[in-house]
């Protein structure tokens, strides 16, 4: 609808602006005309609580003609559709003010300061979420004027009804009980398509109002310098608490698979909303649960593919969808997808060697001396720096959730079955989500697929997959979620796709908390690092964290566990989990001293290597690369509005850009 209408409005815009936005005093009309009272006839204005305005108008247009052409009449014309609803009508409604001012007895009436400020306290923040400055032509100071100087009131009408969308200072600071109060009032989601830069503005105004669970931090930037920001969601934002399990979920790794993207950015408004209402779920959840998410690992692709494709259809705001491949590598046209490093071969030659483990493998040297995309090295930094201990990451191509390993152990034999030690696991988790989508479990066409769950290989062979990487070298257990066919649907399927999503989304989060946790300590109390959580029948050990910590992720059943570590004895546990529970099993160890073990000793020494990160120093290579991109495409990149208002043709409406 928005595009329609900025379309016919085209049609009849253009004429050069009679007011120079920059230059106080030079909103004189050109020509020194009679001031006439006439009819308020300009359609965007007819409900103003007057009938009768004047031109030449407090902004110089000499005729209706005139202000009906210019781009400040086409911002009103189009704002509530800009803003989403918010602040409508007041941001027209005084606009109108000053593009056709109250007449009475062959004089103009200048709008009340008082209500421009009012207007502009409580609807800023709409214009820093699309990136709009405030209109130069609602400046309360130059186009507005005091009680004392004979102004009127443009929205008196809108205040006089209590049933109306306008509330006075006083009605905010004394609500009554049927009104909630602000801060506990949901805001709503705006089922829409988002530009990178409208995510990081979503991101951070939903940080400003949950900011004690709440807060927003980059883990580097992409190729083409756009910043790779994380939302995390905690009762103590930014810090690790101990015991409490952290998880994460990243979207838009590959950019044409735009869905996944927007379903994060959805989740993190619905967090925030819920917890301010009082949800005693997701209280809980906030308040046991580290969530950190990354809506959008690969943005430089995201925008190729929302902007490109030449047979693609578009949305309102000029979001493409449908571009098919464009967009799905990054801007250095790597697909970060197979861009880690490939550990699952590694596992696979070796697996027959005698107390070869398979978890905790270190990055081969050769991996540094490919090309390795600054989006991945800095989700490996991410992943390494923070005890992740599940993970999802969300695509498109199918409807259904896979599970490691993403390649196939048979060399001549692609797409066949070929599962990880934890493959009970990994199933568990991928159907806690398959079965909580409203259709995923009866909607796969995939024919290896088991009601939307499928082992990886068998799906799609592929190395240097991020999912393998997660589990085999570090304790995180990924999954990846595939949510259908259309991977950048029509934006009126959005809101649908949440519906079907959102309970998975909720329920896949709180199976962080499954299997058992505890802390390993020494005799004298002391936390051990790295001690290895082995289960016996699975060939895969979780290690501690600084202070000994750890979680290990098990399906329900009775598990022979142990802790060990170099220079104390080994500690073994008998451990059932009854079905249905619904917080881990709090499982400690105590270890005592004992001689080093031979196979322990080769462990740290796997450990030690295991430390070594890139080792020839690529980081200052990737952050002086992002660093020069990221002044390109600042100078380059718009809002996603800005074609509209410079399709008028004449001067660009430069006014309406932020200024840093």
């Amino acid at each position: 609808m928005l595009l329609v209408l900025l379309q016919m409005l085209v049609l009849s815009c253009g004429a050069q602006p009679r007011c120079d936005p920059q230059v106080t005093g030079r909103c004189k009309p050109s020509v020194v005309e009679k001031p006439q009272c006439t009819d308020v006839m300009l359609s965007y204005c007819d409900d103003m609580p007057y009938t009768r305005t004047m031109f030449p108008n407090i902004l110089g247009h000499s005729t209706r003609v005139d202000a009906e052409t210019a781009t400040e009449y086409l911002l009103i014309s189009v704002v509530e559709s800009l803003l989403g609803g918010q602040c409508n009508p007041e941001i027209r409604m005084l606009g109108c003010s000053v593009l056709a001012p109250r007449c009475e007895g062959s004089k103009v009436l200048r709008p009340c300061r008082s209500a421009c400020e009012a207007t502009h306290k409580k609807c800023s923040q709409a214009f820093e979420g699309i990136e709009m400055a405030w209109p130069y032509f609602l400046d309360c100071d130059r186009f507005f004027v005091s009680d004392e100087e004979g102004c009127y009131d443009p929205l008196d009408g809108l205040k006089a009804s209590t049933d109306g969308p306008f509330f006075t200072a006083e009605d905010e600071a004394a609500p009554t009980s049927e009104a909630p109060q602000p801060e506990q009032a949901a805001a709503p989601i705006r089922f829409t398509y988002h530009s990178s830069s409208q995510m990081i503005g979503v991101l951070k105004k939903t940080e400003d109002r949950c900011p004690d669970i709440s807060r927003t931090y980059s883990i580097g930037r992409s190729a083409g310098g756009r910043e790779l920001l994380v939302i995390e969601f905690s009762d103590s934002p930014g810090e690790h608490q101990l015991l409490e399990p952290e998880m994460k979920l990243i979207g838009n790794i590959h950019g044409n698979e735009a869905l996944g993207g927007q379903l994060l950015i959805y989740l993190a408004q619905y967090l925030c909303s819920e917890y301010l209402q009082g949800n005693e779920r997701i209280q809980t959840l906030v308040n046991n649960t580290r969530i950190h998410i990354l809506p959008s690992m690969n943005p430089d692709g995201y925008e190729a593919a929302a902007t490109g494709g030449g047979d693609s259809g578009s949305d309102e705001e000029g979001y493409s969808y449908g571009s098919r491949n464009i967009g799905r590598n990054n801007g250095q046209n790597i697909d970060l997808n197979r861009n880690f490093p490939d550990l699952t071969t590694i596992v696979y030659r070796r697996r027959r060697q005698k107390g070869f483990r398979i978890d905790h493998i270190p990055i081969p040297d050769n991996y540094w001396f490919g090309k390795v995309a600054p989006e991945t090295y800095a989700v490996m930094k991410w992943i390494r720096s923070i005890p992740f201990v599940l993970s999802a990451s969300f695509h498109g191509g199918d409807l259904m959730v896979s599970y490691p390993y993403d390649l196939s152990q048979h060399q001549r034999g692609q797409n066949m079955f070929s599962p990880a030690p934890d493959d009970k696991v990994f199933k568990l988790l991928a159907r806690t989500y398959a079965d909580s989508h409203k259709t995923m479990s009866v909607g796969s066409s995939h024919a290896g697929s088991q009601k939307g769950v499928i082992n990886g290989a068998q799906w799609s062979s592929i190395a240097g997959g991020m999912q393998d990487f997660n589990y085999l070298h570090t304790n995180c257990f990924e999954v990846t979620v595939s949510l259908g066919g259309d991977k950048f649907p029509p934006e009126e399927e959005l809101a649908l796709s949440w519906q079907d999503n959102q309970e998975a989304l909720i329920a896949f989060i709180e199976a962080a908390h499954r299997g058992i946790k505890g802390i390993v300590k020494d005799e004298d109390g002391k936390g051990i690092k790295g001690a290895r959580i082995s289960v016996r029948g699975i060939r895969h050990d979780v290690t501690t964290t600084e202070n000994g910590v750890y979680w290990r992720l098990l399906t329900p059943g009775v598990h022979i566990v142990s802790a060990s570590a170099s220079g104390y004895t080994r500690a073994t546990k008998k451990v059932h989990l009854p079905a249905g529970m619904l917080s881990a099993g709090r499982v400690d160890f105590v270890l005592q001293k004992a001689p080093p073990d031979s196979d322990l000793q080769e462990a740290e020494r796997i450990v030690s290597t295991y430390e070594r990160f890139d080792p020839y120093n690529q980081y200052t290579q990737y952050t002086m690369m992002a660093d020069a991109n990221q002044q390109r495409v600042e100078r380059a990149e718009k809002p996603w509005w800005w074609s509209y208002f410079v399709s008028l043709g004449g001067p660009a409406p430069t006014w309406l850009l932020k200024r840093d």
